[in-house]
């Protein structure tokens, strides 16, 4: 918004514990050697998961979140350090990263937020604001800002984070539910609009997942209900890979054992 710092890591380390989990043992893990991953909310519990499996994968990774640096050293993470709620900045963001690499393969849109406990009648407008600012207004301001640059190269992945309370919505989380239902439809969109240019577009639809935020905000649920954020990252990964190019438009549920 205000700034944007860039920080370019070019020193390598061992320190990352990017190892395969082993779904990537029983089925192969796909390689994105070369290619330049853009992720967004790239930071946090379900980022790391991501950010680490696409660096393992070979990709050189833009992570972008509100406060990063160092979170991922290695000579393939940039760091970025901004918001996406305003269009401006989008396009700011993108445009760094297009000048540092001169093009964007694969976009994957993490960046959300939750809010929930009151019904319709009783949610105020802050809290409808904040939920289409994370769920809806960020992804729409990048994907605007990234898209271009891929249908000029004839190819892209992009990838979206959204959930399982878009298609079921639940009482008290009306602000949410109804962003994230946006968002599908908003990727949904975007897969149609570019499909004659080699772009693909797809969205995840997680339960709720296994983080430590979570389970600070739900310490009495019964966590291996939970999805595991590893399992949604190697989804992504798949997606984002050659292997998936001809799957674009899809929504694909990932609920676990609480299926």
């Amino acid at each position: 918004m205000r700034f944007i710092r860039v920080t370019f890591l070019l020193k390598k380390s061992t320190s990352l514990d990017c190892r395969p989990s082993p779904l990537f043992e029983d089925i192969g893990m796909e390689r994105l050697d070369n290619k330049i991953a853009f992720i967004t909310g790239a930071k946090g519990g379900l980022g790391t998961f991501v950010t680490k499996t696409f660096l393992a994968a070979g990709a050189n990774v833009v992570g972008v979140s509100r406060s990063i640096a160092s979170d991922f050293p290695g000579a393939r993470f940039v760091a970025i350090a901004a918001e996406l709620t305003s269009g401006d900045a989008a396009r700011r963001v993108a445009d760094a990263v297009l000048q540092r690499f001169q093009r964007i393969d694969i976009l994957v849109h993490l960046v959300g937020g939750f809010a929930g406990g009151a019904p319709v009648a009783e949610t105020d407008d802050a809290t409808l604001e904040r939920m289409l600012d994370q769920n809806l207004r960020s992804a729409f301001h990048i994907l605007r800002a990234v898209i271009p640059a891929m249908r000029a190269a004839g190819s892209g992945r992009i990838v979206a984070i959204g959930s399982r309370a878009a298609v079921e919505p639940q009482p008290s989380i009306a602000a949410y539910s109804a962003s994230k239902a946006a968002l599908l439809s908003l990727v949904l969109s975007v897969a149609k609009e570019n499909k004659d240019r080699g772009i693909t577009a797809n969205i995840i639809l997680p339960g709720t997942m296994d983080t430590p935020a979570n389970r600070a905000a739900d310490p009495k649920a019964d966590f291996s209900k939970w999805v595991d954020p590893q399992q949604v990252a190697n989804l992504a990964l798949w997606l984002a890979s050659d292997a998936a190019a001809q799957v674009s438009g899809a929504a694909i549920p990932v609920y676990g054992a609480a299926l």
